[in-house]
C-alpha cells in the first residue's frame, strides 16, 4: 500500500487579516481531503519559531496566512529553514510581492503602466497629488487601513488616522497614489498558467474588506468582454510580473482600467484568498477546476519543485 503525503496546513498568524485567512486555510484542508490524494492536519498558529515548526508532522507545508507575517516573508523564512517542500513563495518573492512600492518598480521596469506614488509624509498636511488619491499601507492587503481621499479634509483625516495608530504603537509604511477609476479586473496565475480574468464590481463605493468576506451584492463577471487583445496582454503581464518577482504556485494580480482603456497595475498578492468569496477559486471553477482539483494541483507544484532540486 502506497502512504499518501501527509499535508500540514497552517492557518491564522497574527495579522489583521487573521479571520480570512482562518477561513482559508480550513478551506484548504477541506479540498485536500476532499481529493482523497492526502493526509491533511489544519493547524491555526498565531507565530511560530523554527523549533515549534519542526515538531509539526507532515511531509508537505501549506502555509495560507494573510497578512505581513504570513506572506511578507518573515514565516517563509523559517518555512525554508525547516528544509521540508512548501506551498507558496519563498522569502525574497514573498517580501518583495508584499512591497507595494516593490511591485510597482518591477512592474514599471516590465513596462507595465501603475499609477504614480508618493511615500506618505505625515509631517507635511499638503496632498503631493491631485485629487482624488489613495492612501494605503504599503505592506498590508484587504484594503487594510486604506482611504479614499477626494480632498484636503479628507486628506488630513487620513494623516491623522495614521498618527493616531503611530499613538497605538502600530507602526506602518504607507503610500500616496492617485485613484484610478474605472473597472476592477483581476488575474490569478497557478503554476505557470493565468486564468481567466475576472471583472469586480461592488454593489457600492469599493471593494472593501467587507465587500471582498461579508458582503453577498458585490459582482463577479469570470471572462468579462474586454477591447480585442486585452485579455490577453492582461494574462501576459500578470505572467510576467509573477515570473520577475519569482513567485511560485499561486499569485493573483490586480489592475484597473480606466476610462481610456489604459490597465493600471494596482498590486500582486502571493496568497489571495480561498474563501467562498475568493477569485481564484471563481475562476479556476470557469475552468472546470473544483477547490479538491485546485488544492491538490498547488501541492504537487510544491512537490515536483522539490523534486526537480534533488
Amino acid at each position: 500500500m502506497t502512504t499518501r503525503p501527509h499535508v500540514l496546513v497552517l492557518g491564522g498568524g497574527p495579522d489583521a487579516e487573521r479571520p480570512v485567512s482562518i477561513k482559508s486555510a480550513t478551506a484548504i484542508a477541506e479540498g485536500l481531503r476532499a481529493s482523497d490524494r492526502f493526509e491533511v492536519t489544519l493547524d491555526i498558529i498565531d507565530t511560530l519559531s523554527a523549533e515549534q515548526l519542526a515538531q509539526r508532522p507532515g511531509d508537505l507545508l501549506f502555509p495560507y496566512l494573510h497578512g505581513p507575517w504570513g506572506e511578507g516573508g518573515a514565516l517563509q523564512d523559517i518555512l525554508e529553514a525547516d528544509g521540508r517542500p512548501f506551498v507558496g513563495s519563498g522569502s525574497r518573492a514573498a517580501r518583495w510581492a508584499m512591497d507595494k512600492i516593490a511591485t510597482k518598480a518591477c512592474a514599471m521596469g516590465l513596462g507595465m503602466p501603475t499609477p504614480a506614488f508618493h511615500v506618505l509624509n505625515t509631517r507635511d498636511q499638503t496632498c503631493p497629488l491631485s485629487f482624488p488619491v489613495v492612501v494605503k499601507p504599503v505592506h498590508e492587503g484587504s484594503t487594510i487601513g486604506l482611504h479614499v481621499c477626494n480632498d484636503a479634509e479628507a486628506f488630513a483625516s487620513a494623516i491623522a488616522a495614521v498618527r493616531a495608530e503611530q499613538a497605538r504603537g502600530i507602526v506602518r509604511a504607507y503610500m500616496v497614489e492617485p485613484r484610478i477609476i474605472g473597472r476592477e479586473l483581476t488575474v490569478g496565475v497557478i503554476g505557470d498558467e493565468a486564468l481567466p480574468i475576472i471583472q469586480i464590481t461592488p454593489a457600492e463605493g469599493l471593494y472593501d474588506y467587507q465587500a471582498k468576506y461579508h458582503r453577498d451584492d458585490t459582482r463577479y463577471t469570470v471572462a468579462p468582454s474586454l477591447p480585442a487583445g486585452l485579455t490577453e496582454r492582461l494574462q501576459a503581464d500578470a505572467l510576467r510580473l509573477h515570473r520577475a518577482l519569482g513567485c511560485h504556485d499561486i499569485s493573483r494580480t490586480d489592475f484597473m482600467l480606466d476610462a481610456a482603456g489604459t490597465p493600471w497595475l494596482l498590486e500582486i498578492n502571493t496568497t489571495p484568498g480561498f474563501t467562498d468569496h475568493s477569485l481564484v477559486p471563481k475562476a479556476a471553477r470557469h475552468m472546470g477546476i473544483e477547490m479538491p482539483a485546485l488544492c491538490a494541483r498547488l501541492a504537487d507544484l510544491a512537490i515536483a519543485r522539490r523534486s526537480a532540486r534533488v
